[in-house]
């Protein structure tokens, strides 16, 4: 699929970590005094949460480390790049990434940073990792979106907000998603729709960051149909997953697309949704938006949903808010359904503890962000939610700033 590379590349593997406990978006409207009307519009059932002592780094190697494990000496030895996209960072200069690359104990000769554009970050890092392997046959990149947004209590935003985090290792040869490398549709300019001008402050103008949003998806198909003439919004992807800040916006965009982007009568819209699209929103709309992984988490559904284990154009679109897009195509590889299914995602989301309002908000407030000197974490919380018997990575304390992590097993 490559355009002027004949070497495949793509999503080789999958994890993901979408914490070990959830809030029903219902008893959170509930609580808020929010109007329940609104909630079938956001079409979200629940709002994964994150145990304190879960930061970014914690989710982020939580997310990779059975992808890690699954190597072979020679392949964990072929990592060259690991890259934490996230709008959730713990210093201004270092990287999350060094954190999670001590914790999964991966070689030294590796680069690493992070990756920073709203909820474009996970996919712009996957097309960096992307280029970055094609140029050095042999190399792997592990790409990790990893976000817990502090919550914006008492607005229609909170119940959305949700925390976790998506690993994808991308390699020649991918077993999972190979990329369409050289189409990718972009589109940006700057907007206020939404901005963190600091850590516990989020600005954000919902009917800018919709209108956006819709205008980013006419604008990077557009720029895709120039780099592959003939493409069509309909007829050329049998799935589709989009950036989902909650299921009712992506049902917009796709009417939007739709009727914009081609010929489809009205009166298939409904049918067509359901097909192309519905698969992406299964895990999203149990999880909420967790900015920078956001999208991908939206293709890792669309791929467990799949009518079919063979071969299958997606197109992907990535939105971040302030703001860049990208449309992407791809195609799913035979057999991705069961390696996706292999994941244990489903029984992880199924198997989560569901908190009180009350126990959500303790949590929230016990939450070790950005710029703490001193604390005490430990990991009492988490064991206490269950870990779900997989290794997870905990904060248990700063001192001086410096962070300190271990493994829950």
């Amino acid at each position: 699929m490559n355009v002027g590379n004949a070497r495949r590349v793509g999503i080789d593997a999958v994890g993901a970590y979408c914490g070990s406990a959830y809030l029903e978006t219902e008893d959170l409207f509930a609580a808020r005094g929010l109007d329940p009307a609104r909630l079938g519009n956001l079409g979200l059932r629940r709002k994964s949460v994150a145990a304190p002592g879960e930061d970014v780094v914690a989710l982020a190697a939580t997310a990779a480390r059975p992808v890690v494990d699954a190597l072979t000496d020679a392949e964990r030895r072929s990592i060259r790049s690991l890259v934490v996209a996230t709008e959730s960072p713990l210093d201004l200069s270092k990287a999350a990434s060094t954190h999670v690359h001590r914790l999964l104990d991966l070689p030294r000769q590796s680069r690493l940073f992070e990756v920073k554009q709203a909820c474009h970050g996970g996919v712009a890092a996957l097309q960096l990792a992307a280029s970055v392997v094609s140029a050095e046959p042999g190399s792997r990149a592990l790409v990790i979106a990893s976000d817990t947004p502090v919550p914006t209590r008492g607005s229609y935003m909170e119940p959305a907000q949700g925390a976790a985090a998506v690993a994808v290792l991308v390699a020649e040869e991918p077993r999972i998603v190979e990329l369409e490398l050289g189409t990718s549709g972009c589109y940006g300019y700057e907007t206020p729709d939404f901005f963190r001008p600091a850590p516990d402050v989020d600005v954000m103008d919902t009917d800018l960051s919709l209108m956006a949003y819709l205008d980013c998806l006419l604008g990077a198909f557009a720029d895709h149909s120039e780099r592959k003439p003939g493409v069509d919004f309909v007829r050329s992807y049998d799935l589709l997953a989009m950036h989902t800040p909650f299921p009712g916006m992506v049902r917009g965009a796709h009417r939007t697309g739709v009727r914009k982007l081609s010929d489809l009568g009205r009166d298939r819209e409904q049918e067509d949704f359901e097909r192309r699209v519905a698969p992406s929103l299964r895990f999203p709309e149990q999880v909420g938006n967790i900015y920078s992984g956001t999208t991908l988490l939206a293709l890792i559904s669309a791929i467990a949903g799949a009518p079919t284990d063979e071969r299958l154009p997606v197109g992907v679109f990535s939105y971040g808010s302030g703001c860049a897009s990208e449309f992407i195509a791809a195609e799913v590889v035979p057999g991705a359904r069961q390696l996706v299914a292999g994941t244990g995602l489903e029984r992880e989301l199924a198997g989560r503890t569901r908190l009180t309002v009350e126990a959500y908000d303790a949590a929230v407030d016990r939450a070790v962000g950005f710029g703490v000197q001193d604390a005490e974490v430990g990991g009492a919380e988490l064991a206490s939610w269950g870990t779900g018997g997989r290794p997870r990575a905990v904060l248990t304390s700063v001192s001086g700033y410096r962070r300190e992590y271990r493994w829950l097993q």
